[in-house]
């Protein structure tokens, strides 16, 4: 049980890599992304938007890493 556990917990770190270089590609999180100038605070619903779509975009990595090797 504890190797399955040290697996999954392997597999979410790869994940999240991945989540963390694919938003620095995209720009994804940064406040241009956001439309913002850099002057004021964005909108709790552009927040709110952001989260959600950084969740997504986390269970994607998650699926692309957990996905099955051809051999």
């Amino acid at each position: 049980m504890a190797e399955v556990m040290g697996s999954l917990r392997r597999t979410e770190d790869i994940a999240l890599d991945l989540l963390k270089f694919v938003a620095a590609q995209a720009n994804v999180g940064s406040k241009a992304a956001a439309g913002t100038t850099g002057f004021g605070v964005p909108s709790a619903a552009k927040s709110d938007d952001m989260v959600t779509h950084l969740l997504e975009l986390y269970a994607k990595c998650r699926a692309a890493v957990e996905a099955p090797v051809a051999k």
